[in-house]
């Protein structure tokens, strides 16, 4: 027996048919790489607006933490992907604001952004989480 509970929500886009949205086990709870898409209408929104895109790829990954019983507050790490180094000022200072708003302790989490490809051609950003319950 493993263990190991996958997080399931309609709150954040349904996961690919090959991982899941979230999986949590022994206290740690890891959210799958979320983009830019309305959960409500399983599409990408914000084409070309990276600003956009970021708040709700951080609200997709903030709902999967929410329903494994955790939140924002208890991300050790954030991985940010981004398509190209002239959207990070813009993504950064959405990030900061989503922060602000989530994390009251003022205990920043950890957080590497890198410059990749991205697996849908709309996509600017993808973010994934690593979060400590208990």
């Amino acid at each position: 027996m493993s263990g190991k509970t996958v997080l399931r929500t309609t709150d954040a886009p349904a996961p690919a048919h090959t991982f899941s949205q979230g999986v949590a086990k022994g206290g740690f709870l890891q959210v799958s790489g979320q983009g830019p898409m309305d959960p409500a209408t399983n599409t990408y929104i914000g084409e070309g607006d990276v600003r956009v895109q970021t708040r709700r790829t951080l609200e997709n990954v903030k709902a999967i933490l929410v329903a494994g019983g955790a939140g924002v507050e208890d991300v050790l790490m954030f991985r940010v992907y981004l398509t190209t180094r002239e959207h990070f000022a813009a993504m950064n200072e959405v990030y900061g604001e989503f922060i602000a708003e989530n994390v009251p302790s003022g205990q920043l989490p950890c957080r590497t952004t890198v410059f990749v490809d991205l697996p849908h051609e709309v996509m600017l950003v993808e973010i994934d989480a690593l979060a400590v319950t208990g």
